[in-house]
């Protein structure tokens, strides 16, 4: 039976939060289209998770094991979920919009004939036509753009960070399908030659409840430090601007905006960053916005519940001496 088909993913024992984001607007798809939940999951050794994906919303879980499905590559993943789909038949592929996802996307959608729609942020079913409405952010955050595919057969990416994460269901069960994959390494266009894993401390950013950022009025490497001290007193994530990666103040994996992170925070303080609609587009799903900055007439103070205009380094340090005396810290 034709359904929503989520591409799940794993990392530390565990299913992303992407994947748990995408399979609660598959549920929401569910209830408006009166269609099952199917999710696919690939690589070795990836029977534990199938509970797991049971519990958080799927009624069909595809488990796909191959050696060359052991880590991403692009070229076994496409053809992996293209076999998967058409087995499964879905109406709608939901895949996670970042690397992995945007690699994918227009590939698998080639395959299937079907539309691509690229990092949607909400969806609803046009009562008129039956088809469904993507709605996505177009420049740079500035206008909303409403997107109704021509076709039934949809491959979209959701925007990391703007759907709330599937919740647990202990109990619940389905449909577990085996699905023996034709491939073959001689298929792989491209080959891994080496894998680097960037060693990360503390929070996760993109899980982060707070997130302390800088940007280009931080004046340097050594501003961060401070920023660091207040995530740590606040048990937060440090991000960064575009322009601060880019000076190479402090790594990339930091940068949030259009072409780095997306967070949605409970409290993003940004400090010294002006407030380029790229940079904002990666902080829209934030519930409040904090904004220090020296001028009054940096555009990060319209999205900002609230503004200081103030040296950023004179409001950090009294942050982080009141957090102190507050917890004792």
């Amino acid at each position: 039976m034709p359904g929503t088909l989520v591409l799940a993913t794993t990392k530390d024992g565990r299913l992303t939060r992407d994947t748990l984001e995408l399979l609660a607007g598959a549920s929401r798809l569910k209830e408006k289209l009166a269609q099952p939940v199917a999710a696919a999951i690939l690589g070795t050794g990836v029977g534990p998770y199938v509970p797991l994906l049971f519990a958080h919303g799927a009624d069909q879980v595809y488990r796909a094991e191959h050696p060359l499905l052991e880590g991403y590559q692009g070229d076994a993943y496409v053809v992996a979920i293209h076999q998967i789909c058409e087995r499964a038949q879905p109406t709608v592929v939901l895949l996670p919009g970042d690397v992995m996802g945007r690699e994918l996307g227009p590939r698998l959608a080639y395959r299937l004939q079907a539309a691509f729609v690229g990092e949607f942020i909400d969806f609803d079913l046009d009562q008129a036509s039956g088809r469904l409405q993507f709605t996505r952010q177009a420049y740079g955050g500035k206008a909303i753009a409403v997107v109704q595919p021509h076709v039934n057969s949809v491959v979209a990416t959701a925007k990391l960070r703007t759907l709330e994460p599937a919740a647990q269901e202990e109990g619940r069960t389905g449909e577990e399908i085996r699905i023996d994959v034709a491939l073959e390494a001689s298929q792989l266009k491209t080959h891994l030659i080496k894998r680097v894993r960037e060693e990360a401390t503390g929070i996760n950013l993109g899980d982060a409840k707070i997130v302390v950022s800088g940007g280009r009025g931080i004046h340097g490497p050594e501003g961060f430090k401070l920023l660091e001290d207040l995530a740590r007193v606040l048990k937060g994530a440090v991000g960064a601007s575009r322009a601060a990666t880019d000076a190479g103040w402090v790594p990339s994996s930091w940068q949030i905006g259009q072409t780095g992170r997306n967070v949605s925070p409970d409290l993003y303080l940004a400090f010294g960053i002006s407030g380029a609609t790229q940079h904002v587009a990666g902080i829209s799903g934030s519930k409040c916005i904090v904004a220090v900055n020296t001028d009054p007439a940096a555009p990060i103070f319209k999205v900002a519940q609230l503004g200081i205009v103030e040296d950023w380094k004179a409001v950090a340090t009294t942050l982080i001496e009141r957090c102190r005396e507050l917890t004792g810290k």
